[in-house]
């Protein structure tokens, strides 16, 4: 059995709202997971509820073997940090990090030993005789991950930590969890709205949706393997483009462009899908050039251009592609200009196709 495991873990509130259906994981010891998804997922929910801070409704969840639905949240050896910091505005940084040693009756020599030794791997050894308001956020989001750290629990819960930083504070923040966990060798369930995070930071991501897993997987499992349309548009910054279309003889006409999918996908699977609606995607970084690139096995797409973000390592194009907004990503040397007509091609290999009405993923030949 895996160190975690939760079997058909469900949570029904009194007022028969579902937030969580039939969940099902196991986590290895020393694994980072993390549960990413929109607001309102249930993936909070699931992550309270393996911390023993919300009841489990239906199922099972194990913790190194032995059942834990009833323990305590103390019992269960966890440590958990929150969106909001949560620090105590009246201790010094010192006193915050020593606090739960202090409440266990630990040795203040052993406290001190272990105060110092969390406060120089998270940066904070000039920070100790400060008050929280003297902190920036990043500063007091270390001090809260510190808190959880100092207690060398064996599982740490992250509920969304870095939701309050700026965009700097958080990429600096993230490089500094994944180095506690590897430091730790702590088993970390993680929990975020942002895809970035999940991707950087996760051995395996679980996404959710309306209180259901949809996959779990490695990042790139999710990113080149996505099982149905939400993962593929969820996963990836900018989202994959989607174009809805009809098979017919095997190929998808646009207004400007047929299709012919035999290319990419085996006659006997298209014969499948004869007559029906289909969702045609493409990631933006997919697009080729032919001044630039190989493009004799690819698709060649025709679009206006309508606006021109320059990024520096690259340029995002958003364009009218057969009266469908998509976004391709070129080299900043090759950018369009806005209202020109823009050719581009998509590799064989790099289309996705899905089933419209089912939402799930049609097998190409690379998927």
């Amino acid at each position: 059995m895996a160190y975690l495991t939760l079997r058909g873990i469900n949570k029904i509130y009194p007022n028969g709202f579902h937030a969580v259906h039939d969940f099902n994981l196991e986590i290895e010891k020393g694994e980072f997971i993390v549960f990413v998804g929109s607001s309102g997922c249930g993936k909070s929910t699931t992550l309270r509820m393996i911390a023993g801070l919300e009841n489990i409704s239906k199922g099972d969840f194990y913790i190194d073997g032995e059942k834990a639905n009833d323990m305590g949240p103390r019992e269960r050896g966890v440590a958990m940090v929150f969106q909001s910091y949560a620090l105590y505005p009246h201790m010094t940084v010192y006193d915050n990090l020593a606090f739960g040693l202090t409440l266990q009756g630990v040795d203040d020599d052993v406290i001190e030993e272990r105060v110092l030794a969390s406060a120089k791997i998270l940066g904070l050894t000039d920070y100790l005789d400060r008050m929280p308001r003297e902190l920036s956020g990043g500063q007091r989001q270390r001090v809260a991950v510190g808190r959880a750290i100092i207690r060398k629990v064996d599982i740490f819960l992250m509920d969304e930590p870095l939701s309050n930083l700026d965009a700097k504070q958080r990429v600096t923040m993230r490089s500094e969890i994944s180095q506690i966990h590897r430091e730790t060798g702590a088993t970390t369930i993680y929990v975020t709205h942002d895809q970035t995070e999940a991707m950087t930071m996760a051995d395996r991501i679980v996404v959710m949706r309306n209180g259901y897993i949809q996959q779990v997987g490695t990042p790139y499992d999710l990113y080149f393997n996505p099982v149905n349309l939400f993962v593929a548009g969820f996963i990836g910054e900018p989202p994959m483009n989607f174009i809805e279309a009809r098979i017919r003889s095997g190929c998808i006409e646009l207004p400007e462009n047929t299709i012919d999918l035999t290319l990419a996908v085996d006659r006997e699977v298209l014969a499948q899908y004869e007559g029906q609606e289909v969702i045609f995607g493409f990631r933006p970084e997919a697009a080729r050039l032919a001044a630039r690139d190989d493009v004799s096995e690819a698709y060649k797409m025709r679009c206006v251009v309508e606006l021109v973000e320059l990024l520096g390592d690259n340029t995002n194009v958003y364009a009218d592609l057969s009266g469908i907004k998509s976004i391709v990503k070129v080299d900043p040397h090759d950018s369009p200009k806005v209202a020109e007509e823009f050719e581009f091609y998509i590799p064989y290999s790099s289309i996705y196709l899905f089933d419209k009405q089912t939402t799930r993923r049609i097998k190409t030949r690379v998927s």
